[in-house]
């Protein structure tokens, strides 16, 4: 309980520097020596960016299954990462229109639907397996356990999702629910 927590604080206050960093205001003042877990993030984070034209951060999350997943070995196929949680009212609205998507275009797009797994509260992954099963899902549906994933590409907003093309670069971002035919729309825009 006090883990999980800690963890929505510590979102809350990376939320906040966040808009902080955006706004531009008083950044003299900030730290020069961040933590070293945080400097490691932005290390990555600088490298690869979270940005369009950036290369996507790697990661390797676990499906409902126990396998895992690792973003980098989908190079050379165009993916579709969404953050989302089984709470989330947008993230249920768009979920039939990604299942509808999935089954047309799954040999040319992969979806990989990133479950906030720590926001789920207590059975967080049984509850995202019922979720899945209840609404007949078939793409992958990853666990970030850890929010290492949605920490790493800074979802703050649920559902949201990043669009990577054939090589690894994030090429359009999309913020709030997606019809069928914004999934295809922005797809089609894809290298």
């Amino acid at each position: 309980m006090w883990r999980k927590l800690t963890i929505v604080i510590v979102l809350l206050c990376l939320a906040g520097y966040a808009v902080y960093e955006q706004s531009g205001k008083n950044k003299k003042q900030l730290s020069e020596e961040p933590v070293k877990s945080e400097a490691a993030m932005k290390e990555v984070i600088a490298k690869n960016g979270i940005e369009v034209g950036k290369i996507a951060p790697d990661f390797e999350l676990s499906k409902l299954d126990g396998t895992t997943v690792k973003l980098s070995d989908l190079k050379g196929k165009k993916v579709i990462l969404n953050f989302w949680a089984t709470w989330c009212g947008p993230c249920q609205q768009e979920m039939p229109d990604m299942e509808a998507f999935y089954k047309t275009y799954k040999d040319d797009v992969e979806i990989l639907a990133v479950n906030y797994t720590v926001s789920e509260r207590a059975n967080g992954e049984e509850k995202v397996k019922q979720f899945a099963k209840e609404k007949g899902l078939t793409f992958p549906v990853l666990l970030d356990k850890d929010i290492s994933a949605t920490t790493t590409y800074k979802v703050i907003t649920i559902p949201t999702s990043y669009f990577v093309d054939t090589k690894g670069v994030i090429q359009d971002k999309f913020i709030g629910p997606m019809t069928q035919k914004e999934m295809e729309k922005r797809i089609e825009k894809l290298k």
